[in-house]
């Protein structure tokens, strides 16, 4: 029966593969960093799943793992080297962060390393790598629980990373998904090898990508050790955006200021710079008492050999803390010496003009805001000097000047929020200053409606630009029935206090054209949204239109209370007048005498109510008085041309 002991052997590959499975199994068990999620036999590329956990709740990030296991001899350098398929390394490479982990059977023990950094193996040394069948993954570093930390910590990164940028995206209307991708920073992809991270960190911060490394940041501390040197990089990342007026990171920044003022005094680097950056940090957080205390160490202790440049810019950033703590003329001597040590230095061009501005100094100050260029300027601070001189230009009544800059800085609106407001702030300030103003105006609100459709202010400055230019006889580009139509239908767009002034503008244009019934109509719009002094303009278009009944109780209104002027009077005695009540007519237009005694339509109208009440005596001693008083009013001609004894039957119609 010995034949039936010929049973199948099992291979030692499977052999290895299950002390590899066991062992791996056996690590994780007492990981607090991530868990097994399943094994898979398919032999596609990945032997199993391992899910991050992030202080003790899972995450659903997922770590691809293919498993090795090996019996040959370590290498003459220690490493372990395995072969694996081509394929594999493809298959593994669509996650992020996949792990080779191989099992070396002779030690008992496990290694470790990423997909990514056996892809730039052989990226760099064999060019023509892609035609092989199979690699040889080389491992020099074993799988530690240090290590794995690093891993999971970087496949977490990523992972939030694309899912924040997910859900931005999907819970973003349509219209706003164009600045949701401009907005967007690419996303940085770093190895787990230090050196090389370092390099890449010390190559983005000289590159003045601050906020990549920003967004980094978790990354980079997780290959590089809390206090690796490469790590000020990412400190001093976050405290320019701190300083560049960012939502500072005050963790990371206090974290920054340790990790440079523990390096004081060792002879690493020269104090006066270590000085220099935690007076940084402070100012980022807020802290200018403590930040101008270091700057000033930092200029008691310059070195050996002081760095001009360095020197220059602590006495600009010591003059910003300052002129924050109230000491503006002494921050203006810091600037002036950080220009003397660096005479283009751009930061303290930018903040002596700044000074200049404030005190009223427009041409000084647009000659440092000349001077101000940022070679490196990954926050926009060159726009921002743009829309300081748009400013000088208009103090200065360069109008046109201004307007160049303005061109020229909405071509990078969707990069700058603010551009478009600060631009439309300077030209509802400016932009009716003079007639050429006007002009350029109106061609800068149709760019900035055409950008925003329904913007309040761009409407109204839009319109008031017009009504400007009609009154000062220059076209407004459109007619009075075009206005109206604008108006009708984007009232809901308007202030309601603005949207009634532009009625009453309306209003008066369609009086120059003495068509009272459209007027009347702007009127009363006017009125209905505000009321106030817009029922005067209401009440004198509708005595023209011979509305007395209506227009005298807004009239009334007007002289008691809201406006009581002699115009206002006047108009009551007018309305008064066309309604047969002599009594209250006469005493309104002698209020209204009362009020302005040189009103010559006033002295006139009063003498035709006395006259066609019967009693011309009175009405004779008024208009004798008048025609004294005006010899060169059109009415003198009338009295003196129709009636022989210088008094004719006048009624009211004589004017109003």
């Amino acid at each position: 029966m010995s034949h039936f002991d010929d049973l199948p052997k099992r291979s030692t590959s499977h052999i290895t593969e299950d002390k590899a499975e066991a062992a791996f199994g056996k690590f994780l068990s007492v990981s607090e960093d991530c868990i097994l999620q399943k094994a898979v036999r398919k032999d596609y590329g990945t032997d199993c799943e391992i899910e991050v956990v992030d202080l003790g709740r899972a995450t659903n990030v997922k770590i691809h793992v293919q498993l090795k296991g090996t019996e040959k001899e370590s290498n003459s350098d220690g490493s372990i080297s395995v072969a694996i398929d081509r394929a594999n390394l493809n298959y593994l490479l669509m996650h992020p962060y996949s792990l080779f982990v191989c099992y070396h059977v002779a030690t008992e023990t496990l290694w470790a390393r990423t997909t990514e950094s056996v892809l730039r193996q052989y990226e760099h040394a064999n060019p023509d790598w892609a035609t092989q069948q199979t690699l040889t993954v080389n491992f020099t570093e074993k799988l530690t629980s240090e290590r794995l930390r690093k891993f999971t910590e970087l496949a977490k990164s990523v992972a939030f990373s694309s899912r924040d940028k997910r859900v931005e995206q999907m819970a973003a209307m349509a219209d706003e998904i164009p600045d949701v991708i401009r907005r967007a920073l690419p996303d940085l992809h770093i190895g787990d090898h230090a050196q090389e991270t370092a390099d890449v960190l010390a190559q983005l911060y000289e590159s003045g990508d601050d906020e990549l490394v920003s967004a980094s940041f978790g990354r980079f501390a997780a290959v590089l050790n809390a206090d690796h040197d490469a790590m000020g990089y990412a400190y001093m990342a976050e405290i320019n955006l701190g300083m560049a007026g960012r939502e500072p990171n005050s963790e990371r920044i206090t974290a920054g200021m340790a990790h440079f003022a523990s390096r004081i005094g060792l002879g690493r680097y020269h104090d006066a710079s270590l000085h220099y950056t935690v007076g940084n940090g402070l100012a980022a957080l807020g802290r200018d008492k403590e930040a101008a205390a270091e700057y000033k160490k930092a200029l008691e202790n310059p070195g050996a050999s002081p760095d001009a440049q360095l020197l220059a810019q602590t006495h600009k950033n010591l003059g910003s803390s300052l002129e924050i703590l109230g000491e503006e003329e002494q921050a203006a001597d810091h600037y002036r010496e950080a220009l003397r040590l660096s005479p283009n230095l751009a930061e303290a061009h930018h903040a002596l003009a700044n000074y200049h501005h404030r005190h009223g100094n427009y041409q000084e100050a647009l000659d440092h805001f000349d001077k101000v260029v940022f070679l490196n300027d990954s926050l926009g601070k060159q726009a921002s000097v743009a829309g300081w001189r748009i400013n000088v230009l208009f103090q200065l009544g360069d109008a046109k000047g201004a307007f160049r800059e303005i061109n020229r800085l909405i071509v990078d609106a969707n990069a700058h929020k603010w551009i478009w407001p600060w631009c439309a702030r300077q030209l509802a300030i400016f932009g009716r200053a003079s007639d050429e103003n006007a002009r350029l105006a109106l061609t800068f609100w149709d760019r900035f409606l055409t950008a925003h459709p329904h913007h309040p202010i761009g409407k109204r400055e839009q319109l008031l630009a017009k009504f400007y230019l009609r009154a000062a006889g220059e076209d407004p580009r459109s007619t009075y029935s075009e206005i109206k139509v604008e108006l009708e239908t984007g009232m809901q767009d308007i202030e309601t206090e603005a949207c009634a002034f532009l009625w009453d503008r309306l209003g008066h244009w369609a009086q120059d054209e003495e068509n009272w019934s459209e007027a009347e109509y702007c009127y009363r719009q006017a009125y209905d949204l505000a009321g106030g002094h817009y029922g005067y303009c209401l009440g004198t278009a509708l005595n023209f239109l011979g509305r007395c009944e209506e227009s005298l109780p807004i009239l009334q209104e007007q002289a008691d209370a809201l406006q009581p002027d002699a115009m206002s009077w006047f108009q009551v005695a007018a309305a008064n007048e066309k309604l047969g009540q002599t009594e209250e007519s006469i005493e309104a237009y002698r209020k209204a005498l009362s009020l302005d005694p040189e009103y010559a339509l006033a002295w006139f109208n009063l003498g035709g109510v006395y006259w066609n009440s019967g009693d011309m005596e009175t009405a004779s001693e008024i208009w004798q008085a008048a025609v004294e008083q005006f010899p060169e009013h059109e009415l003198v001609h009338r009295l003196r041309s129709e009636n022989p004894f210088g008094l004719v039957p006048v009624s009211s119609k004589l004017g109003s």
